[in-house]
This record gives structure tokens, sequence and C-alpha cells, in this order.
């Protein structure tokens, strides 16, 4: 069964109700035009013409650009090749102190204060919408969540070329 194109509009924006999600969207097995289907509503939602190859998270897309697969925020701003670590490009808030954490965190539930704790933001610089969010130890150091590999992803599992050209 295919997925219906306003389906997945609703899964992308979060607002697919979960008996819709259940019976519809996740039974086996999956329909493969679903992640086509995807990439063509994200596409239509942007005001640039590269090519999305694979989202990275609500805002921000691998695409196929003239000079390469480069990372791309949603308002169009580039902030590096897709072999490079996207994070260190952002506007990063880093919280530590508990008055910060306690923005985020309910009454008696933010880190104890004797923690070395941060939660880190990344934020594009271009247009301030936050890209990811991670709680880590002071002084962790700066690592993507995954690196997509492209190639093995259109090839092995979409059984299609990666459509860049490269």
């Amino acid at each position: 069964m295919s997925t219906d194109k306003s389906q997945i509009e609703k899964l992308i924006d979060g607002t697919l109700p979960w008996p819709e999600l259940r019976d519809d969207v996740l039974p086996d097995p999956k329909d493969p035009e679903r992640f086509e289907t995807t990439i063509e509503i994200l596409q239509e939602r942007v005001d640039w013409d590269d090519r999305i190859l694979v989202p990275l998270s609500d805002h921000l897309y691998v695409v196929a650009g003239d000079d390469g697969r480069t990372v791309k925020a949603e308002c169009g701003h580039e902030l590096c090749s897709a072999d490079e670590n996207w994070k260190l490009e952002c506007d990063i808030r880093a919280r530590e102190e508990q008055e910060e954490t306690a923005e985020l965190y309910p009454e008696l539930m933010t880190p104890d204060p004797d923690w070395t704790f941060q939660i880190r933001e990344y934020f594009c610089p271009e247009c301030y919408s936050l890209l990811d969010v991670e709680a880590v130890p002071a002084g962790y150091p700066i690592l993507q969540k995954f690196e997509p590999d492209i190639d093995t992803f259109y090839e092995e599992w979409l059984d299609k070329p990666v459509p860049d050209g490269q």
C-alpha cells in the first residue's frame, strides 16, 4: 500500500494522529516510495533549488549543489561540505549554570549543580533556527550524531543511483 502524500506531510509536521500512523503508515511492508515522497515534500517547502539528498534534522539537509554535497539549513544558508562537522559552523549556546538549565527543566528536575554539565544548542547563523540540542559533560568535543553514508543508502537501500551526479 502506498502512503498518501498528505499523511507524509502530517508526519513531517508532527500532526499525524497515532491511529493513522499505526494503521496506515507503519505496517509492513514499508512503502518503497515513502522516502522519495518525503524528499519531494521537503523540496517543495524550501526556497532554493539544490536537490535534497537526505534530511539531517527538521531544518537541516545534505544537498547536491554546484560545489558538491553540502549541509544546508532550511533558510538556504550553506554551513559546510557534507563531509565536515556542520555543528562547528553554527552559533552555539552552552547552558551551564543552574539558572540557565532551569529555563528548560521543571522545578526540582534541573541537573545537580555539582555536575559539570552543558546543554548545547546549535543555531543556524543566518536565520537562527534551532538545528540540534545535546546534553553533554562540560568539555566534551563537538561531534556529529551521525555521518550518513549517502552512496550506500541510495545504492543499496533504495536501489537507485544518488541523484547528484557524483
